[in-house]
């Protein structure tokens, strides 16, 4: 990401209820339409990106990474749409790294969480997934979220 990018600022507050998105859902928010939020997830974490939007809107040079988990896409520092997905099989330990410390230090740092994806919590068929612990997902602590 690009180093004012990285620059920190005010984490604002959630202005919306955190709720669950679909895919289909998530992607509404792609900052192709004027006004309306822009949403990024990483690792399945939803963030408002849209005071970033000279980054994340429409035409902008990571508007690829929105309406959409880039999990993966942000761990290779990669806008190649093979790369835009929540999926991280694969990736080295200095990708890990890199994810987390965007994750970290960007994304938490500076833009509110509004909700998560559906994928973290439910099975493909869209039931509940009952074994799921957000502290057993990799590289994922929900105390650190908040």
């Amino acid at each position: 990401l690009a180093a004012t990018e990285r620059e920190p600022r005010l984490r604002p507050p959630a202005e919306a209820p955190v709720r669950l998105f679909t895919e289909p859902e998530l992607a509404r928010y792609d900052g192709q339409k004027e006004g309306q939020p822009i949403y990024l997830a990483v690792k399945g974490v939803v963030f408002d990106v849209t005071s970033g939007k000279e980054f994340y809107g429409k035409g902008a040079p990571y508007n690829a990474l929105v309406g959409k988990d880039s999990t993966r896409g942000v761990a290779k520092m990669s806008l190649d749409p093979a790369d835009l997905t929540h999926d991280i099989t694969g990736l080295t330990e200095e990708e890990l790294k890199s994810l987390d410390d965007t994750f970290n230090n960007v994304y938490k740092a500076k833009y509110p969480i509004v909700g998560y994806t559906s994928r973290r919590i439910l099975n493909e068929d869209g039931s509940p997934n009952l074994d799921f612990k957000p502290e057993d997902q990799p590289h994922f602590n929900i105390k650190d979220e908040f």
